[in-house]
């Protein structure tokens, strides 16, 4: 794809989920897709929701033009449209409707396991030093890691542009050091990730006028999981680079809910414990959270760079940053909880929507 072409698209990108966003706010306040404020929300007034579908589409149709035009594996391209627009469908259909739990669990069990299995499943891994070799218990464990990631970032979609950011950041360093391990697809369709999922946060950045929904958010999680996992198949960027740069998100999530099994807390009724969300409690606004969410990932991204240009290094890197992050969840947490802030700030506004 020459580089006229390109910016093109990316521009196209941009503005056409940006202008498709307002016309599905429009449509969600006209038929009440609204997300309503409960005791367990972080938002004080009804905001329209499944602005998400606006870069679903517009990114799978990206996605279909540049494997026509790159000729990208035909396979590959089956295994993400086939996954990703079900697990999209999906979503949609729970911002309207509403599904059960279980219901939702199987489609993404099923979207998992189809898109594993069009990429060949997860034989091998590079840890750096060498390659693990994990035969079928690759791909069983490849599946799990879809479904959950798409599951955590449906978790981490709480306040305004945390999660539109997440990815923006996230598919903007991960190309940038996938042109740097010379995997242009993989930097590309990172690119137009991010361009897309940036026309939706000019809307979704606080105060929100519009949530990406379950349509959006489940769909990044197994955009990213695929991505990582094609990355790590074509001899790009290795996968634990991917992991090290969704780790804010992997460690608060995952924490959340080891923490919340172990107190024996239904996990499938929603709560308000998550770090980001307890540190909107301590006073912070959504946009002060969400940037140093950002920082934090630019302060990973660096991290990933030295990973990825020294990988003997790359498994104890990774091991630190997850090391690191947990310990400074449960110091926040335990903080936090207790109503002891320790990041305390003088004549903080508690303006949960509108900050």
């Amino acid at each position: 794809m020459g580089e006229t072409y390109w910016i093109i698209s990316v521009l196209a990108l941009s503005f056409g989920t940006w202008a498709m966003t307002g016309l599905i706010r429009r449509y969600a306040l006209r038929k009440g897709v609204m997300d309503i404020p409960n005791h367990r929300s972080s938002h004080s007034v009804p905001t329209p929701r499944g602005g998400g579908l606006s870069f679903v589409i517009l990114f799978n149709l990206f996605v279909l033009i540049y494997s026509v035009v790159a000729r990208v594996s035909a396979d590959m391209v089956v295994g993400f449209a086939g996954a990703g627009i079900v697990i999209a469908l999906v979503g949609w259909l729970d911002d309207r409707e509403g599904l059960s739990a279980r219901l939702r669990a199987l489609v993404h069990i099923i979207a998992a396991a189809w898109a594993v299995f069009w990429i060949g499943g997860l034989p091998e891994i590079n840890i750096g030093f060498c390659t693990l070799r994990l035969g079928f218990v690759g791909s069983v464990l490849a599946v799990v890691g879809i479904v959950w990631l798409i599951n955590l970032y449906n978790f981490m979609d709480g306040i305004d542009g945390i999660s539109g950011s997440e990815a923006v950041t996230v598919a903007v360093f991960g190309g940038l050091l996938s042109l740097l391990a010379d995997n242009h697809p993989i930097a590309h369709f990172s690119f137009a990730l991010a361009v897309s999922v940036g026309g939706f946060l000019i809307w979704n950045w606080p105060p929100a006028k519009i949530f990406m929904g379950d349509v959006g958010s489940g769909f990044l999680g197994f955009t990213f999981a695929y991505i990582a996992l094609v990355s790590e198949k074509t001899g790009g960027l290795p996968l634990i680079i991917w992991l090290m740069l969704l780790s804010v998100f992997i460690v608060d999530a995952t924490s959340t809910v080891i923490r919340r099994a172990l107190s024996r807390e239904k996990l499938y009724e929603a709560h308000r414990s998550h770090v980001y969300q307890l540190a909107v409690q301590a006073g912070y606004s959504h946009k002060q959270v969400t940037a140093r969410v950002i920082f934090m990932n630019v302060c990973l991204a660096v991290i990933a760079l030295v990973a990825t240009i020294f990988q003997r290094f790359l498994l104890p890197l990774c091991i630190v940053v997850y090391g690191s992050l947990l310990l400074l969840y449960l110091r926040l947490y335990v903080e936090w909880a207790d109503g002891n802030i320790i990041m305390s700030k003088t004549n903080v506004k508690q303006d949960i929507n509108t900050s």
